[in-house]
């Protein structure tokens, strides 16, 4: 299957255009937004952030007589571990971005939009200025595009690296100058977003698919992939294979034809554990589970777990699940932005737990406090970092209690395998 986003040497303004860039967006503005929007809900396409909700949906949202500006926002902070693939798309094709955005804002009648990029990007992020320039000085964004009567500014903005503003409405306030802390909803972005007004965020990777959706159509998108799970994806996969990396591939894809035929298998004398299919913050699968589970947002579910942003994190029978654990929780802890009760201590406390178990001071009951505490964040948030611990927390304990169980006995991390 040709690639859809993954393109090679496309990254310059004369590669992409000889490529066929930008003629969607030439197409789009000869439609109807409502008609652009049409096609977006047709094709079936879901945000690749991780919540993978319908894009033409989201962008429908946006009340059809709100006064005043509009905004698009793309989120270019890429901070779940384990995600790297908007990253690889910044390098690599991020005028299909810039398109993207120029069709999006069209369609929802935004005339400012706005690149929230990771802090610690700064090569993508002089990259991607640099890309913006050469869009806006070929006429495909800025004032009158393309003669069509459509003003669109694209500015990029830089944050601090914080993982809460990868939550949309954190970003909004970070982007405002305010302390990056998620909002009450509702009222929801399309209605408030962005200084008040009606906005709508996507991450990079929507924004990219919707230059061939416009060019091919709706139906053509739909047909790839697998039923409500449309398109191509591109997964991020890291741990003990033969060849990690980003991979686009149709959704549906097995867990196994990613591994064997994409990532060339395990490396040599190693055995599959384990595998955290979405990123860390998904609930993890055992080896059996993975090898028989199809990577679309349904079949994930149906197996317990979910796609999220599809960092595929493979784990080998010499890795300590309760380590690793630690390793996620204080992560999680450190990133947890204290508003929320049940996220702020529970993330504490079960770091706090976590190495007790590692220090060799925990017992048997500490298992089920671990689990407790997990659970009584689930759902009890603003956002959804609270979940994000929680769910893997959960998903450990439930499926390796054992190595849980030898810790707390005072045995290593090597005897408790």
């Amino acid at each position: 299957m040709e690639n859809i986003l993954l393109k090679n040497n496309v990254a310059g303004i004369e590669a992409y255009f000889a490529d066929g860039g930008y003629k969607p967006l030439k197409k789009a503005l000869g439609l109807k937004p409502a008609d652009i929007i049409e096609e977006v809900k047709k094709s079936n396409l879901r945000g690749r952030g991780g919540a993978g909700f319908p894009a033409g949906l989201k962008w429908s949202f946006i009340p059809k007589d709100a006064q005043g500006p509009r905004y698009l926002v793309c989120n270019a902070d890429e901070g779940e571990p384990g995600t790297f693939k908007d990253r690889e798309l910044l390098r690599k094709n991020p005028h299909a971005l810039i398109e993207g955005m120029a069709i999006a804002a069209y369609a929802i009648g935004a005339g400012h939009g706005y690149i929230y990029i990771r802090g610690e990007f700064a090569a993508e992020a002089e990259l991607l200025e640099k890309a913006v320039a050469a869009a806006r000085a070929k006429g495909f964004i800025g004032k009158n595009i393309l003669g069509s009567g459509f003003n669109f500014e694209i500015f990029t903005h830089r944050g601090a690296g914080a993982y809460i503003c990868g939550e949309e409405t954190a970003l909004l306030e970070s982007l405002e100058g305010y302390k990056g802390q998620p909002r009450l909803k509702p009222p929801f972005p399309a209605i408030k977003g962005l200084f008040g007004c009606p906005t709508v965020i996507n991450n990079v990777e929507t924004l990219a698919a919707v230059p061939a959706i416009i060019e091919k159509g709706g139906d053509w998108y739909a047909a790839l992939g697998s039923g409500k799970s449309a398109g191509t994806k591109l997964f991020c996969v890291s741990g003990p294979v033969n060849k990690p990396g980003v991979y686009e591939l149709p959704l549906g894809v097995t867990f196994l034809d990613l591994l064997e035929k994409s990532c060339g298998g395990m490396k040599t004398g190693k055995k599959l554990k384990a595998v955290l299919p979405g990123g860390s913050s998904t609930p993890v699968l055992t080896a059996e589970e993975a090898l028989a589970v199809k990577l679309d947002y349904e079949s994930l579910a149906a197996a317990g777990s979910m796609l999220g942003s599809g960092a595929v994190i493979v784990i080998d029978e010499s890795q300590c699940m309760v380590k690793l654990l630690q390793v996620l929780a204080r992560f999680y802890h450190h990133e947890s932005c204290g508003q929320c009760t049940p996220c702020r201590e529970g993330c504490g406390w079960i770091d706090k737990l976590l190495s007790r178990f590692e220090e060799g001071r925990a017992e048997k009951k500490d298992i089920d406090t671990l689990y407790s505490v997990a659970e009584g964040m689930l759902g009890r948030t603003i956002c959804p970092l609270a979940d994000a611990m929680a769910m893997p927390v959960m998903s450990f304990v439930k499926k390796f209690r054992a190595e849980f169980e030898a810790h707390a006995a005072g045995k290593t991390c090597a005897e408790a395998k």
